[in-house]
């Protein structure tokens, strides 16, 4: 096999699909990335057996062909040279012999034959998207996705697709996240648990605005422009998360997110390290946030202005859920929803766009005495 390719170009390729490489793989294999020869362009494949990504970069072919190369040390030796072409020559024996204007390298490549072969996705199910449509899926439920291994099937992000609208759901049991779009359908009703990491990959890979999602029964393929990943599927049964979503709140309050959300992170400070307990006394029009650390003798006292007009009420949350929750939520103003100090607040953006609806979720957790 011999090519020429812009080091610059290839170490685009590279870092796509590098993601995929184990960092303490189970067979050496996996510690390389398959260089082929496909239609005039070099394709790029990496694999840890459960995420596959897949890059096709511009190249010149001299002579067709295949190698495993090891990733690591291609890399390391790609991020000192300039923006340089790059001769390739492999050897019969899968020797890895490269040069540029500014020396000559040589790496112990392996056979092709040994690399995984890539799952088959001929039948499945296709969905209708686009990249932005997926990215915004991912990015307003990832961050609630569990990393308890105990539960499995929370640890990735929960794809319920219509035929009408799709939701996509993540929850730790702390905090849930729904978040529901109508441009993302398929012509059959299918769901299924996307894992975290593929997530990730997806996310910082997909570059181009098409998006073709294929999904059989075990796994989904996400391909935009040159790049494909390919992620074997969570077969859990995700948890029957609407009976954990109150239905009767007759308790509403909007306030200035970027206000409650800076106010919170101020106040936690002063909170139980344990705990990371902070109080809401929610008044007419009043909004005050407290928190206690009777072992460090500290706390914090800090009132905004908010829209409220019910009886007075008290609840506790714990600071990084509630945290997290107002820093996804999106738009200037949060509408909260509220029933009783025992049950899960409802958090809210006050404008949508006509095709999504967002709808998280905080666990409330137990006041302490003090106040």
């Amino acid at each position: 096999m011999k090519f020429k390719v812009n080091s610059s170009e290839l170490m685009r390729g590279l870092s796509a699909v590098n993601g995929a490489v184990p960092n303490k793989a189970t067979l050496p294999i996996l510690e390389t990335i398959l260089f082929e020869s496909d239609d005039g362009q070099l394709k790029l494949t990496a694999t840890d057996l459960e995420i596959s990504i897949i890059e096709n970069i511009e190249g010149d072919i001299d002579e067709d062909g295949a190698v495993a190369i090891p990733a690591k040390r291609l890399l390391d030796t790609l991020r000192q040279l300039p923006d340089i072409p790059i001769h390739f020559e492999i050897d019969e024996d899968f020797s890895v012999h490269f040069h540029t204007d500014k020396g000559n390298y040589k790496l112990a490549g392996e056979d092709p034959d040994e690399f995984p072969e890539l799952p088959d996705l001929d039948s499945g199910t296709e969905l209708e998207t686009d990249r932005n449509a997926i990215l915004n899926a991912i990015s307003k439920t990832l961050f609630a996705v569990s990393n308890d291994d105990l539960r499995p099937a929370m640890m990735g992000v929960y794809f319920e697709i219509g035929t009408d609208e799709s939701r996509f759901v993540a929850t730790d049991g702390h905090r849930l996240v729904r978040y529901t779009r109508d441009d993302l359908t398929a012509d059959e009703e299918i769901d299924f648990i996307i894992p975290d990491k593929a997530l990730n990959l997806v996310k910082k890979t997909l570059e181009d605005e098409e998006c073709h999602v294929h999904v059989t029964d075990e796994h989904a393929r996400f391909k935009s422009g040159n790049t494909v990943v390919i992620t074997r599927l969570i077969n859990e049964q995700y948890p029957n998360y609407e009976s954990v979503i109150p239905k009767e709140n007759d308790k509403v309050m909007t306030v200035s997110k970027e206000q409650m959300l800076s106010t919170v992170k101020r106040v936690s400070i002063f909170s139980s390290s344990t705990t990371r307990q902070v109080r809401l006394q929610i008044k007419p029009d009043k909004l005050t946030i407290s928190a206690e650390d009777i072992d460090m003798n500290s706390e914090a006292t800090e009132t905004l202005n908010c829209d409220y007009d019910d009886e007075e009420m008290e609840i506790g949350f714990n600071a990084k859920y509630l945290s997290d929750v107002l820093d996804n939520v999106g738009g200037d103003e949060v509408y909260f929803e509220f029933s009783s100090p025992n049950r899960a607040g409802i958090v809210k953006p006050t404008e949508e766009s006509d095709n999504e609806q967002l709808l998280m979720l905080v666990m409330p957790v137990m006041l302490n005495s003090y106040g």
